[in-house]
């Protein structure tokens, strides 16, 4: 867990991240940030949640290009 402060500058608040935050989040100004609402509360990530997954996209390919997988598997 880590404690975030909140900040006034200007007529908004922000949110400060500690530097070891900011690095596994890979952020830089400008970055994107998603606030998620769950049950428990909030999450946040920097990948955008409605966006589909590798796995997703994988199995998508691997739908569609059955019959040519199967084909290179042999």
């Amino acid at each position: 867990m880590v404690a975030l402060k909140v900040k006034a500058i200007g007529d908004t608040l922000a949110v400060m991240l500690p530097d070891d935050v900011r690095d596994r989040l890979a952020l830089a100004d400008g970055s994107t940030l998603h606030l998620t609402e769950t049950p428990d509360g909030y999450r946040m990530t920097s990948r955008d949640p409605s966006a589909p997954s590798q796995m997703d996209v994988a199995r998508d390919v691997m739908q569609r290009y059955r019959n040519a997988l199967r084909e290179l598997a042999k």
